[in-house]
This record gives structure tokens, C-alpha cells and sequence, in this order.
């Protein structure tokens, strides 16, 4: 037992050394699959030159005539519930599906009563206002993290999650069928479900096993387990003027230069409000940036941001993450992140305003060079205490050893 113990007290390092959380190139991303539809194609959405996020609505009163069968392929990688009449119900019934259902509950049970529920309630009371004023959440280095930042931001009504994992796609019968897919999907849930973070290099490999192709089948778990209905998934792309346009498989564009991937995601909260995610893939270091700043001219449309930063390898520590940095500090309203995000010696103390939750240990040995004095100074400060924070979060995983931090800026952003 206390071999066994030990080893679990390991795990996490091993899990960073081996994979984790190695850096993204500085190559982009140029052959994302785009989205597709096993069904029927769905109306593309209409160009839009920045995306004024706070108006755009899906369209909910013309619901795509396969919207349910997506909603089915959500439920089914969830483990959940589908229509009684639909094409998959009848592969709910093997005994495979049955394990992998039970194995799920089970899973969720354990997360929602260690992380779900604790943060729901906190995020209640600590980001009430903030919730209310947070029309778009904008979270760099997401990966295909929809849990957590609808779970702190429930009710808001445009997400832009940014990543390196490849866009993907609704997935096919066939990868359905697959005997494979149950374990990929459990495998690929493990570290975030145990320690709320994604091993993002060996959820690739899992997830590529069974031919699901990147974030969107698992942004579409999470909104099934999140209670979400899916009403429509479609590919868009940023093109190199920052316009948000429909998305085609052929992704470059003449004189050679990539357009940005994504996904448009339209769902419907529990609450029956219209919500839409935008997943694009693309490198966020001043090496892609620089020559091509589509990505920071689309942000910059968006107009006020909140934005949500966890587990981000403290990339926006380093000088050569310092347009995505820039961009965030002059465009966020508001920032909850924990120390992996932007350090604090970049925050204008006269511009921002800090509340401290948890606690701020030393980063686990694999980023120890970004320790930050500045944290531990006011973490220690006795007019400002931290707050207390209930859950475990990031890469200090223990909820003993986690932190957040909320940054309000002074004077909000207007446009």
C-alpha cells in the first residue's frame, strides 16, 4: 500500500516529464481536417469582419434537421442517455457501451463532487459580478477545455477557445463502431478528470488511434456532460484580414498564407440560453504572430474580453509569447488565471486591481524557473489576505496547493 501510495504521489511528474506539457512549435498549424457533417451540411454562418461577439446569435429558430442526431453522437462519447428512435441507439445496447457507461457515472460522480460542484458554487459567489458582464470569454492555450470555463462562466454567451490541437470533426459511424474508441476516451479524460489538466501531447495520440481528429468531439462531450444541448457544428476559418468566414477543407489561401481553422459550435445552456464556441487552432508565438496577425486582429474585434487562463505551461511567462501577453492585458476587462498564465511582473499595478485565492507554492519541479517572488510577497501580505479556494486546480493540482488569481482592470476596456 504504501508502494502504491508513493507511486500515485509520482504521477503527476511523470505524466509532465514524459508529455504534458512540452511547448508548442512555433510552426502553425496548416492541416487541420475542417468540420464536417456525417448528415446533411448545415448553413454556413455569415462572414463577419471581427465578430462583434456580443450580438452574434445562432440560429435558433431554424435548428439544423440533424441537430439531434449531433446532440446523439455528443451523448454517446459521454456515456450519456440518446433518443430511444435514434440510428445509435441500438449501439447503446452493447455490452462494451454498457462498461464504458458505467465507468463514465462513475468518473463524472467522483469530478463533479470534488471539482464541479465546489467550483459552480464558488464561481456563484466570487465572479457574480463579473458574470454578468462577461459576454465573451476568451481562453488562449484552451486545448479542448469547454469544462472549465463554462463551468466558471456559465452563462455567457460567445466562447473563443485557441489551441494547437487540431480542429476535427463530428465523428463518422464508423469511428463510433470502433472497439477502440471507449478506451481512447477514457484514456483521454484521465488527467483531467484526476487532475483537471489535459496531457495534451497523449490525448493526440489516443484520440487519433480511433480516428477522432482533434477538439471537437471532445468540446461536444463536455457540453453533453455540462447539460448542453447541440444545435449545429460548422467549420470557420480567420482569414489573414482577421474576418471570421465560413470554413472549407482547403485552408490556405493565394500567396501561400494559412488561414486560421476553426469550429463554430452553437449550443443551448440548461437554462435555454443560445451560446456559440469557436475553436481555432492556431500557434500563438511571436514567431506565427509577427508575419501573421490574423489571430490578434480577430481578438481585438471582439471588443471587452474576460479572460480565463489555466494550465499554460506559464507560456506567456516568456519574451516570445509577448503579442498573445500584450494582447490580453490590453483587451481584458477582466482575467482569472492561475500562475501559470501571465506573471505578475507584466501587470501595470495602476492599471489592475488583484484578488488571491488559494495558495501560491513553488511551480511542481518541471517549471520551477518561472517561480514568481511577486506572488509569494502578496500572497504573504496581511491588509489583502487570499481568499480561500475550495477546489484543486492547474498544475499544483492538490487543492492545498492551488492558486488563482482575479484581475480587474482599473478603467474597463469600452470597444
Amino acid at each position: 500500500m504504501l508502494l502504491r501510495n508513493a507511486a500515485f504521489r509520482l504521477l503527476p511528474i511523470v505524466l509532465f516529464a514524459l508529455a504534458a506539457c512540452s511547448e508548442p512549435s512555433t510552426k502553425t498549424e496548416t492541416s487541420t481536417k475542417a468540420v464536417t457533417n456525417p448528415k446533411a451540411t448545415v448553413p454556413a454562418p455569415t462572414p463577419r469582419a471581427g465578430l462583434a461577439a456580443p450580438t452574434v446569435q445562432p440560429a435558433a429558430t431554424a435548428v439544423p434537421a440533424d441537430s439531434a442526431y449531433t446532440q446523439d453522437v455528443a451523448a454517446y462519447l459521454a456515456g450519456l442517455p440518446v433518443r430511444p428512435h435514434s440510428e445509435l441507439a441500438a449501439l447503446t445496447a452493447d455490452s462494451a457501451y454498457q462498461a464504458f457507461t458505467k465507468d463514465q457515472h462513475k468518473s463524472w460522480k467522483k469530478y463533479t463532487s470534488t471539482h464541479t460542484g465546489r467550483m459552480t458554487k464558488w464561481a456563484g459567489r466570487e465572479l457574480d459580478s463579473i458574470q454578468r458582464h462577461s459576454s465573451t470569454v476568451f481562453y488562449p492555450f484552451s486545448g479542448p477545455d469547454f469544462l472549465n470555463v463554462v463551468t466558471m462562466f456559465p452563462a455567457s454567451q460567445t466562447y473563443v477557445m485557441v489551441g494547437l490541437e487540431p480542429v476535427g470533426s463530428v465523428p463518422a459511424r464508423t469511428s463510433l463502431e470502433d472497439p477502440k474508441l471507449f478506451p481512447a476516451i477514457k484514456a483521454s479524460l484521465w488527467s483531467v478528470l484526476n487532475f483537471s489538466f489535459f496531457r495534451t501531447n497523449d490525448m493526440a495520440i489516443d484520440l487519433k488511434s480511433v480516428e477522432l481528429d482533434g477538439a471537437v468531439p471532445l468540446i461536444m462531450l463536455f457540453a453533453a456532460r455540462t447539460n448542453h444541448k447541440i444545435m449545429a457544428v460548422r467549420p470557420v476559418q480567420i482569414t489573414a484580414a482577421g474576418q471570421l468566414v465560413p470554413g472549407v477543407a482547403d485552408t490556405t489561401r493565394a500567396g501561400g498564407r494559412p488561414n486560421i481553422p476553426g469550429a463554430e459550435i452553437q449550443l443551448r445552456s440548461p437554462s435555454g440560453q443560445v451560446q456559440t464556441v469557436y475553436y481555432l487552432s492556431v500557434d500563438l508565438s511571436d514567431a506565427n504572430l509577427g508575419p501573421h496577425p490574423a489571430l490578434l486582429m480577430f481578438v481585438r474585434g471582439l471588443g471587452p474580453l474576460t479572460t480565463y487562463v489555466k494550465s499554460a505551461t506559464y507560456l506567456m511567462h516568456k519574451a516570445y509569447f509577448s503579442k498573445i501577453r500584450n494582447l490580453v492585458l490590453a483587451r481584458s476587462n477582466y482575467l482569472l488565471q492561475d500562475d501559470s498564465g501571465i506573471a505578475m511582473k507584466y501587470f501595470p499595478a495602476d492599471t489592475w486591481q488583484f484578488t488571491h485565492y488559494g495558495t501560491y507554492r513553488r511551480p511542481i519541479n518541471l517549471f520551477a524557473k518561472h517561480y514568481q517572488p511577486e506572488l509569494t510577497a502578496a500572497y504573504a501580505e496581511s491588509l489583502h489576505r487570499p481568499r480561500p479556494l475550495p477546489f484543486g486546480t492547474g498544475y499544483n493540482w492538490r487543492q492545498t496547493d492551488s492558486n488563482l488569481l482575479l484581475a480587474r482592470r482599473r478603467t474597463p476596456v469600452s470597444n
